[in-house]
Parts: C-alpha cells; structure tokens; sequence
C-alpha cells in the first residue's frame, strides 16, 4: 500500500509546477525535498500514519487541481493595492531585491555617511 502511496505523491510532484524566479524558495521544489525526505526508502517506506499520509495527498493534489480557485472564482484579477498578479510575482522575484541592494536610496546614504563615528573620520590638517 506504500508503494501505492509513494508513486501517487511522485506523480503529484512531476505535475506541480516549478518557479524559477523564486530559487531556494519555491513550493514545488519543498515539496519535492520532503517527499524525498519522507519517502527515504522508496516503495519500501513503512508509513505510520496512512491516513494522515493521504489526507496530505489529498489536500495537495487540490492545491495542485486549481480547486479553490475555480470553486471561488475572483471578481477582479487586482488585490486591495490595485497591483496584478503578474506584477506581485514579478515584485516576489529575487531581481528586484537584488536591485534594491545595488541601488541604494538617498536615505541609507546619507545614513550611513552621517552615521559614522569621528573616529572613522580621518582628521583635517588645520588650514593656515
């Protein structure tokens, strides 16, 4: 019955989409890490809690399905803040964070100038 299982939640991880924009922080690939980490011996697993185990299927495959989105259909394809979706994934990307640390804004350079002690400060030679 393991096996039975373990082919299901495979199957379910070669369909759940994978989102390259988001390295290191993507569903699909956590999902993957802990089937591989709940499934260590494959079909040979020995699962202590199958009805737990298929309640997690189950609830995952309806993610997966679109269930909830078709069941709740949105009126609007904005949030609260006007912003699309596509400009909220492109926002949740690394590439704009990265951006923001390269470029840095007026206040966090003037902060940081003014925010260094005198002793970091080398000293003028007095003019005469």
């Amino acid at each position: 019955m393991s096996a039975t299982r373990y082919r299901r939640f495979l199957k379910l991880c070669e369909e759940w989409p994978k989102d390259e924009s988001k390295k290191g922080r993507d569903l699909g690939t956590f999902l993957r890490q802990r089937v591989a980490a709940a499934f260590r011996e494959g079909e040979n697993t020995q699962i202590s809690d199958p009805e737990k185990c298929d309640q997690m299927y189950e609830s995952l495959a309806r993610i997966n399905g679109n269930v909830y989105r078709q069941r709740f259909p949105r009126v609007r394809e904005t949030s609260f803040t006007g912003v699309t979706a596509e400009e909220c994934r492109v926002l949740l990307s690394g590439s704009v964070q990265q951006m923001d640390e390269e470029k840095k804004g007026l206040w966090k350079t003037l902060m940081e100038r003014f925010s260094k002690s005198p002793e970091d400060t080398p000293e003028k030679a007095p003019e005469k």
